[in-house]
């Protein structure tokens, strides 16, 4: 180490003088006037002007002429701040030689050298974070879908227009009807491009008044209007229903080659009436917006308090209904199924009735939108499947052989425990598998999600019996029986009704008795309510059927009384 000699000033200071030309920096040295001495290459780049012109000249020269009032008081504060601390710094942007604004950190240092004042600055670019900041920002801000605001924006603008407004303001949230059934339908991309197309379509109606339209996420908008009367939006509304009656297009979409229909649901609420706040009038018209969508959707809502009213009637019946769940209040009535020849019950299927404490015995129609609603449906299912594998083990005791078929929504397949709980009932309760049925409506199927798939196929292979209900009435009937392992066909009352008369009901009735023998699975008729139509449906070929003819659904122990009668007289 006393070998080592420090660097000579002089190739310290010739090193320093090579960096200060090299450094990406933007560096210049002013005198204590701040007038120009030295710039760097750097500098020269960015700020459009040699060295040769500035030397001697005063910072901001050369742009002096074209100082707003507000650089000028920077000019001044720089002054200031070197005057009495020596150091400054400031985030800015500036225009250069050639008219281009760059966003730069400037930094000034008062250095003495030999009693002379000298200030050095350093100016870097900073436009690629300042650009990064912006895509950050619009990343947080924006819906990257559609490029609209998002919530958080939307309240921001509602917020403001609503503290500065002399006029009325209006709050619109809307949602596209069936809007899972369509993601299902198109797969990701095919309702991404959908959404797309949408929120073109509505940009291009050019609505007036409009002061923002923002995407929630999913199918979940906002518009906010500002105008003198309120009810000058309702033409606007009319517009964007209108709209709706023309279908999309769906080009090389492989799930559809035809037309998509966005019917939405709309909810209104405006400033004064209903609220001052923006959250309170988002809440009105969310209200507003969910009132439509229980009531069909494809419709517009302007919040009033009917449906507070409403909505308070619908948060009791939630109450009620998990009170109802816990405490065991659906039971299952039973409904026989006979052989159309011989009269003979073959099995029951059960269906959900809700012994309500102070309204009675309720049928699904009172309740069953409200079980969806608020996603109780597995617990419904549950609370039926138990009580089924019971009936099922005391007839076993009895020495009954007929099955039982409960119905089952895509819902409560979809659910992880489902299987599980299934087989767990099975063995706990000692039945065999071929006597517990689950009928499947086509409408839940639309849906096809994988999940659901796998179960009714490990159903199947548990030895479960599967049912394809209400067929005929979906749109892709054919294709189910394809996917899925179904043993029955369940033929739709709405078939059988006119059978007897109806040429047409005739013929579609025999295709699928026809295509079932095809497959080699069983049929039976539901809605049979005369003999006139047993007799033609025992004359075409079909077995199976059930309806008020026969029997209409019975509570546990006249089912079982049915049994004994019929066993008694074999």
């Amino acid at each position: 180490m006393s070998n080592f000699d420090p660097i000579p000033v002089s190739i310290k200071q010739r090193l320093m003088a090579q960096l200060c030309e090299q450094i990406e920096d933007a560096i210049f040295v002013l005198d204590s006037n701040l007038r120009y001495l030295s710039v760097n290459a750097s500098y020269e780049l960015m700020i459009g002007y040699k060295e040769s012109f500035l030397v001697g000249r005063p910072l901001g020269i050369y742009a002096a002429e074209f100082l707003s009032e507000e650089e000028q008081l920077i000019l001044k504060e720089i002054k200031d701040n070197l005057r009495e601390s020596g150091f400054y710094k400031l985030d800015f942007s500036m225009a250069n030689r050639y008219g281009e604004t760059i966003d730069c950190q400037i930094t000034y240092r008062k250095i003495c050298i030999d009693q002379t004042v000298f200030h050095v600055g350093m100016l870097r670019d900073m436009s690629a974070v300042v650009k990064d900041k912006k895509q950050v920002a619009h990343l947080l801000n924006y819906d990257q879908l559609t490029g609209l605001p998002n919530r958080k924006v939307f309240l921001s603008q509602a917020s403001d227009v609503l503290l500065d407004t002399y006029q009325e303001v209006v709050i619109v949230r809307l949602n596209i009807d069936r809007y899972r059934n369509l993601a299902s339908l198109l797969g990701s991309e095919g309702i991404n491009t959908l959404i797309q197309k949408f929120v073109k379509r509505i940009k291009e109606l050019h609505l007036e008044h409009l002061r923002c339209f923002s995407h929630f996420g999913g199918d979940d908008f906002a518009l906010l209007f500002e105008c003198q009367d309120g009810n000058m939006v309702r033409h606007q509304l009319d517009t964007l229903m209108q709209m709706c009656e023309i279908p999309f297009t769906m080009n090389g979409n492989a799930a559809t080659n035809s037309n998509i229909y966005c019917h939405i649901s709309v909810g209104v609420s405006y400033f004064p009436k209903n609220d001052a706040q923006v959250t309170g009038l988002l809440s009105k018209a969310e209200k507003a917006l969910q009132y439509v969508k229980q009531h069909g959707g494809d419709d517009i809502r302007w919040y009033d308090k009917t449906i507070e009213e409403a909505t308070s009637g619908s948060l009791q019946l939630e109450a009620d209904l998990r009170a109802a769940s816990a405490e065991g209040q659906f039971i299952p009535y039973y409904q026989p199924k006979f052989l159309l020849d011989t009269g003979i019950i073959t099995g029951f299927e059960a269906l959900v009735r809700w012994q309500h404490p102070t309204r009675g015995l309720l049928k699904p129609k009172h309740f069953i939108d409200a079980i969806l609603t608020h996603k109780l449906s597995f617990e419904l299912f549950s609370q039926m499947a138990n009580k089924i594998a019971k009936q099922l083990s005391e007839w076993q005791q009895q020495g009954f052989c007929q099955h039982i078929c409960i119905n089952a929504d895509a819902a409560e397949f979809s659910h992880p425990e489902f299987f599980d709980m299934v087989s767990g009932l099975l063995v706990e309760h000692n039945i065999a598998a071929c006597q517990l049925h689950i009928e499947v409506t086509e409408s839940s199927l639309i849906q096809r999600h994988d999940d659901v798939r796998k179960q009714l196929n490990s159903l199947k292979e548990l030895g479960v019996r599967l049912a394809l209900d209400d067929f005929g009435t979906g749109y892709a009937s054919l294709s189910y029986l394809q996917d899925y392992p179904f043993d029955f066909i369940k033929i739709d009352k709405s078939f059988i009704s006119k059978i007897d008369t109806d040429r047409t009901q005739h013929a579609i009735v025999k295709a699928i008795l026809d295509l079932a023998d095809a497959l080699n699975m069983h049929v039976v008729a539901e809605g049979i309510e005369t003999e006139q139509q047993r007799d033609v449906l025992l004359d075409m070929g079909c077995k199976n059927g059930q309806g008020y003819w026969f029997g209409k659904p019975v509570p546990a122990d006249v089912a079982t009384e049915m049994l004994v009668k019929q066993y008694a007289t074999e």
